[in-house]
C-alpha cells in the first residue's frame, strides 16, 4: 500500500530533460508540488507550465556550492519544507582511456555527480532530519557497481554516488528520513549526446539493436520508492532493459516494429 503525495514537495535537480523531465511528470501526476531547477533555465520554465501542478522554478548550477546554499536558503517559505529529494543532476563527458581524458571534462564530470549531489544534500537535508521527515533519492547507474573501458571517471563518479547513498542510510539510523538510490543501464535520453560533445551519430549508436529503458521508465521506479509507507525504505533498485546483462553486456539485434 502507498501513501499519498498531495501536498508534498518534491525537488527535483537537473529536471531540464531525460530522467529529470521524467520524474517531474510522474510527481505532478501523484500529486505532489515540485521545486525544479537546472542550468537551462527557459526547459524548465516550458515543463513547468505543462504540468498542471504548483511549481516553483529556478536556475541552478550544481557545481557551484555557494550558489546552491544561496538558492535553498532563499526559497519562498511556503518551499522551504522539503519532503523528497531527487538529486537528478548529473552527465558524463567522453569515453577514453584516463590517461589521455580532457581535463575540463574530468571536472566538470567530478564536479556535477559528485560534488554536486553533496552540495544540494548537504544544504537540504537538515531540514528533512529537523522536520523529522524526508526521503533523499539519489539517480546512481549501474555504471556505478560494473566498471567497463574508457569509462574510469564517470564510473567513478557513479560509485561515489553508490557510497555517499549507503553512508547516508547509516548517517541518518534512527531517524525517519530515507535514502534510495535508483541505478539505471541504458536509457535513451540526451546522456549519449551530452558524454560525446552532441555526435549525434556516435550518441544514436549506442542504442542501437536493443530498446533501450526511457526516462518514463526510470521516474515510475522512482516514484514507486518515493511512495511506499513511512516504514519501508528501498535501499538500492538497480535496472536494465531486458536486453542489458551488465555495463558490457548488451544483446543487439534487429528491432522491427519498436517505436
Amino acid at each position: 500500500m502507498a501513501y499519498t503525495l498531495t501536498g508534498k514537495t518534491v525537488f527535483i535537480t537537473g529536471a531540464s530533460s531525460g530522467i529529470g523531465e521524467a520524474c517531474a511528470r510522474a510527481f505532478a501526476q501523484a500529486g505532489a508540488r515540485l521545486l525544479l531547477c537546472a542550468r537551462r533555465l527557459e526547459r524548465v520554465r516550458a515543463l513547468a507550465s505543462d504540468l498542471g501542478a504548483p511549481t516553483h522554478i529556478f536556475a541552478l548550477d550544481v557545481r557551484d556550492q555557494a550558489a546552491v546554499a544561496q538558492a535553498i536558503a532563499a526559497l519562498p517559505e511556503d518551499w522551504r519544507a522539503i519532503d523528497i529529494l531527487v538529486n537528478n543532476a548529473g552527465l558524463s563527458r567522453g569515453l577514453t582511456k584516463l590517461h589521455e581524458y580532457d581535463l575540463d571534462d574530468i571536472n566538470e564530470m567530478v564536479d556535477t555527480n559528485v560534488k554536486g549531489l553533496l552540495y544540494v544534500t548537504r544544504a537540504v537535508l537538515p531540514g528533512m532530519v529537523a522536520r523529522g521527515q524526508g526521503h533523499v533519492i539519489n539517480i546512481g547507474s549501474i555504471a556505478g557497481h560494473w566498471t567497463y573501458p574508457n569509462g574510469a571517471v564517470y564510473c567513478a563518479t557513479k560509485a561515489a554516488v553508490k557510497s555517499i547513498s549507503e553512508g547516508l542510510k547509516m548517517d541518518l539510523l534512527g531517524t525517519t528520513v530515507r535514502v534510495t538510490s535508483v541505478d539505471p543501464g541504458l536509457v535513451e535520453t540526451e546522456f549519449s549526446l551530452v558524454r560525446f560533445h552532441g555526435d549525434g551519430e556516435r550518441a544514436r549508436k549506442v542504442y542501437e539493436g536493443v530498446r533501450p529503458l526511457r526516462g518514463e521508465d526510470v521516474a515510475d521506479v522512482v516514484l514507486f520508492c518515493a511512495t511506499r509507507p513511512p516504514h519501508v525504505n528501498i535501499n538500492d533498485v538497480v535496472m536494465m532493459p531486458v536486453g542489458q546483462a551488465s555495463a558490457t553486456q548488451v544483446h543487439r539485434q534487429p528491432l522491427p516494429g519498436i517505436e
